[in-house]
């Protein structure tokens, strides 16, 4: 298999895609009504505020900011009981498989955010713990990375999938015991690759470091995990499929497309094989995480303020044009290597073509969000979804502009990428994850968080860390990059500038590790508390309209 047939295949699939499209205006997806925007909330939820982590002083002030702006002219009084009653059978369906996904989503953040930090002081205190082979920086900066693609991001994303499918779908979810099935295969699959990368046993690509064999452990957990909520479309009781269900759906078809084919044994050699690495690891971040994402922010930044999302109309121009333009962007990470320079340039067009999508969402949700930004001080959930939906825009203006050779030249191969990369997969995919977690951990377990306290702590702790770590590492990132340019510069001159800067990026990983520990030490205090609730207890989402 050569690039031509990739791209070919590329360019077919997106030519489908246009007809998908076509087929969605035929059908008034884009009319200018809103009423698919409102197909997530049921009589009467219009208006009405949804903030499971909040206390309730928190819920009145938030409610009092709703209520102060103009309230939507098609809400009826009085909440839907079949509705409601479908949202709490959904919620409970999910409620063993989601907690097992979350749970250990929270374990793996754990595991790499000490394996990241302790790389991180390595980089300017080389001397440290050398002895341990296990330990050195090449196998531990490995295992954080592998720690987080397959561990954290996806147990985190794919939990949330489980949780929100049913509830917009309508329908309860059927085989829960298949998903955590699959969520236990998935993480032995992970403990042996961790293992392996440990004692040495690499692939050699970076996102695909973990050998075939025990990838096909991962294939086999996403297949039933994944199975059952595919089954629930033919299965679902609503007439539109919001734009959540879009994204989810999607991402849950592209990222096995892209492991399989990346990972299929003795298939690509020498430069296709550099080439493969890089459309895989860009695409599972824009045609994996980032629409996971993505639909977590379209359900739950509406419905903690109560309000549908401005323009339905460009939440699926944002979609469609993602589906259309990210499938060749991870070629401007080689650019200047031994690739096409035809292949070079349709990546860096096609990275210039994503401010479409980005534009559209960003505007949506200042849009959304326009009357209600006071609501971020009662609202810690609406704080990490909010932060998240801001950083996809800074990363993705970011990276269009970085794949321009111009800038290329200066920030590749320099600290400014990985700051880059924590920025999309940090700022934007966790964060949004963390703020997902904080809105869904209650309707899982039937009780509130036991200290929302808790929640501030680790936002700010979080945000502070992100933005040492970013600003540190962008300004070192630009001075390596000018150094690495200078014929009269030496270069371990141009490694030594970096140090006072690498001290930065490990004091902002030293904060962001502190907020996790937090925020995983909450889940545990929940889960500690869970005990002491009746069976037959009310499900907690009843207790408010926005359930």
């Amino acid at each position: 298999m050569n690039p031509t047939a990739i791209l070919l295949a590329t360019f077919i699939l997106s030519i489908v895609g246009l007809f998908f499209f076509i087929w969605s205006l035929r059908r008034g997806m884009f009319d200018d009504t809103s009423s698919g925007a409102r197909t997530i909330f049921t009589k009467g939820e219009i208006g009405q505020t949804e903030e499971p982590s909040a206390d309730s002083a928190q819920r009145v002030r938030l409610q009092g900011v709703t209520d102060s702006n103009e309230r939507d002219s098609g809400s009826e009084e009085g909440v839907s009981p079949i509705e409601l009653s479908a949202r709490i059978e959904a919620d409970r369906s999910t409620a063993y498989p989601v907690y097992v996904m979350l749970a250990s989503a929270g374990v793996w953040l754990v595991v790499a955010s000490l394996a990241g930090l302790l790389s991180s002081l390595k980089l300017h205190w080389p001397d440290l713990l050398t002895e341990y082979a296990w330990l050195s920086f090449g196998r531990l900066r490995t295992i954080h990375l592998n720690a987080v693609a397959y561990g954290w991001a996806p147990m985190g994303t794919l939990g949330l999938s489980v949780w929100l499918l049913p509830r917009l779908l309508q329908t309860p979810l059927r085989g829960a015991r298949l998903v955590i099935l699959g969520a236990v295969i998935w993480n032995a699959a992970l403990v042996a690759g961790l293992g392996g990368l440990a004692v040495g046993i690499n692939a050699g690509m970076e996102w695909l470091e973990i050998p075939w064999q025990i990838g096909g452990l991962f294939a086999m957990g996403g297949m039933l995990i994944g199975l059952p909520m595919a089954l629930m479309l033919g299965r679902r009781k609503v007439h539109h499929l919001y734009v959540s269900v879009w994204y989810m759906g999607a991402a849950l078809f592209w990222f096995p497309t892209l492991y399989i084919v990346a990972k299929i044994p003795g298939l690509h050699f020498g430069v296709e094989q550099g080439t493969m690495n890089w459309w895989f690891g860009h695409n599972v971040l824009g045609l994996y995480y980032t629409p996971i994402s993505l639909a977590c922010v379209y359900y739950f930044l509406p419905k903690v303020i109560g309000r549908p999302i401005r323009s339905y109309n460009l939440s699926l121009l944002g979609f469609w044009t993602l589906a259309f333009f990210y499938g060749q962007v991870g070629a401007h990470h080689l650019i200047g290597g031994p690739i096409p320079e035809w292949l070079a340039t349709l990546s860096i067009v096609q990275s210039m073509m994503m401010l479409i999508p980005v534009i559209a969402f960003s505007v949506n949700q200042h849009l959304t969000m326009v009357g209600y930004f006071s609501a971020l001080k009662y609202s810690p959930v609406l704080r990490f979804i909010l932060f998240g939906a801001i950083m996809y825009t800074v990363s993705s203006v970011q990276g269009s502009f970085e794949a321009l050779r111009t800038v290329n030249a200066v920030t590749h191969f320099t600290h400014f990428t990985v700051a880059h990369a924590h920025i999309g997969l940090y700022g934007f995919v966790t964060m949004v994850i963390f703020g997902g977690i904080y809105f869904v951990m209650p309707r899982v377990l039937n009780i509130p968080w036991p200290k929302p306290a808790l929640i501030t702590w680790h936002f700010w702790l979080v945000v502070a860390g992100f933005a040492v770590y970013v600003i540190t590492l962008s300004i070192g990132g630009i001075l390596q990059g000018l150094a690495l340019q200078d014929p009269n510069v030496p270069f371990m001159q141009s490694v030594a500038l970096t140090i006072p800067w690498l001290q930065g990026r490990s004091i902002g990983g030293t904060l962001m590790t502190l907020g996790h520990l937090v925020f995983v030490y909450h889940i545990a205090l929940m889960t500690l508390r869970v005990s002491s609730v009746p069976l037959d207890a009310p499900v907690i989402a009843s207790q408010q309209h926005g359930a």
